[in-house]
């Protein structure tokens, strides 16, 4: 897998695009005007910076994502993890729900997402 970290402006920008893409990069332009506050430069670095990296294609003026969000996120979470818990799971539950209480349904959807990542 390749990795896809990313700053919180460059995470910003892509959900941009990955909201709009495959997006006219003048419209990207404007998107990121209204949402970011971005100029028009910061907007065609940043669409630089992330073809460079293999997050986007820019071809004849249109922006597409290469990567999925899901990605990205899985990656990012995976990385935070390992980082913060040691990769510990548990542990990263643990301090998450802080001793709130979780619905049935929550229960539910966690214990599915358990039964359908279990090894063997």
């Amino acid at each position: 897998m390749d990795s896809w970290k990313l700053c919180d402006s460059e995470y910003r920008f892509m959900n941009v695009v990955w909201d709009s893409a495959p997006v006219p990069s003048g419209e990207l332009v404007a998107l990121c005007a209204r949402q970011l506050g971005w100029k028009k430069s910061t907007t065609y670095t940043m669409v630089k910076k992330l073809a460079q990296k293999g997050l986007l294609r820019n071809e004849n003026a249109v922006v597409t994502a290469l990567v999925p969000r899901e990605d990205v996120q899985a990656e990012e979470s995976a990385a935070f993890v390992e980082r913060t818990f040691g990769g510990s799971l548990p542990a990263f539950l643990a301090a998450f729900m802080g001793g709130r209480p979780i619905s049935d349904e929550e229960a539910k959807q966690i214990q599915a997402l358990i039964d359908e990542h279990r090894k063997g």
